[in-house]
């Protein structure tokens, strides 16, 4: 197959979407398909399949400016510069099938109707919520794919019936992410306290001011954040006057993230409706206890190694932390094989499977 995913963080931005795209690319092109990325950032040498730049400005710039239809955030100001470079580049009669996970501009833009010849068919992947898929109002009224991958079964049983649908998680790629020995000094972190880690970007659906209040309440214990976003100073201040001295925020290149992972004790997750959540089977396969809240889909990406609570209670959380710390062996061999589970070569089968079910069903239409 000759396949195009098109995302404008790509090459730019190292977080969940554009982590599970290009490991889908590297899973599909080991198979022998033909994958294009078309992405914002620089081509990164070596790769299995083809990077296209099309720039775009970067979402930071957009961060002051008022959220209304179309542009709700500046993710979607960032997609809009990023459109003229798409459609420029984009040639349908170069591919067999599309996907992307953003929408509207490029969605629209890669089922873009053409004068000649038909365009390959396009699957919308649930990456960042499954909204698209059913609202009817305002810009989602205008959605329409041949293909629905759904990152979690809440999203496929409320889409399964509209769209070709399946579920298809997001993975990990145990041959980075294993335990180990602790990297404490590299960065910055002492040896003698408890090392908590959230990895986030720093919105408010992330709930890390949650997670800095529940900490305050640990003396021993000291807060890591790996992540940026718009709430990056109010989160600083409300850490430095909550827990001056046990807080460290940073941002961390992607091949250092494994030994970040072996350097904490716990890792905590606060988001109540992650479409996924690639840093749980990330933490898991690097053996650390996960804290986070109980929903359905926790539940379902964790199964029984999970440590899953309500944690709308702060000192409820910090109990929980206290308790899960030094776990044994066993336990940690336990979310060890509960992560490989979500290896990226099993996932990237899945993906092959469904692509190919939705190019012959198009083929025939």
């Amino acid at each position: 197959m000759k396949v195009l995913i098109a995302l404008p963080g790509l090459h730019k931005f190292d977080r969940g979407a554009e982590i599970a795209f290009i490991s889908i690319a590297r899973e599909l092109a080991k198979s022998g398909d033909a994958v294009t990325l078309i992405g914002s950032g620089a081509p990164r040498n070596p790769a299995p399949y083809r990077f296209v730049q099309a720039p775009s400005f970067t979402r930071v710039a957009f961060e002051p400016l008022p959220s209304f239809p179309l542009l709700r955030n500046e993710c979607a100001y960032e997609e809009l510069t990023f459109l003229p470079s798409l459609l420029y580049r984009y040639r349908p009669a170069e591919y067999d099938v599309t996907l992307t996970c953003s929408y509207p501009f490029t969605n629209w833009a890669l089922r873009r109707p053409l004068i000649v010849g038909r365009r390959p068919p396009h699957i919308f992947v649930t990456q960042n919520g499954d909204w698209p898929a059913f609202a009817t109002n305002a810009e989602y009224r205008l959605f329409s794919c041949e293909g629905l991958v759904c990152t979690n079964p809440d999203f496929y049983e409320r889409n399964k019936t509209r769209w070709h649908s399946c579920v298809i998680p997001n993975g990990v790629d145990i041959r980075r992410f294993y335990p180990g020995p602790p990297q404490r000094q590299r960065f910055g972190l002492q040896s003698d306290r408890i090392i908590v880690l959230m990895v986030s970007a720093l919105v408010a659906s992330k709930r890390v001011g949650a997670g800095i209040e529940a900490i305050s309440k640990i003396p021993q214990a000291h807060l890591v954040i790996a992540g940026d976003g718009p709430l990056r100073e109010t989160l600083d201040a409300q850490a430095a006057e909550l827990m001056p001295g046990r807080y460290t925020r940073f941002t961390v290149p992607p091949e250092q993230m494994p030994e970040l992972y072996r350097s904490a004790d716990v890792f905590l997750h606060l988001s109540k409706d992650e479409s996924f959540g690639n840093v749980f089977i990330e933490a898991m396969a690097c053996g650390l206890p996960v804290v986070g809240h109980d929903t359905s889909r926790s539940r379902w990406i964790l199964g029984d190694v999970g440590f899953l609570i309500d944690t709308e209670d702060p000192a409820a959380v910090a109990h929980q932390i206290k308790l899960v710390c030094g776990s044994d062996r066993a336990a940690q061999d336990r979310r060890v094989a509960r992560a490989a589970t979500f290896s990226w070569e099993t996932i990237g089968e899945m993906y092959r499977s469904f692509l190919q079910s939705v190019v012959a069903s198009y083929a025939k239409t």
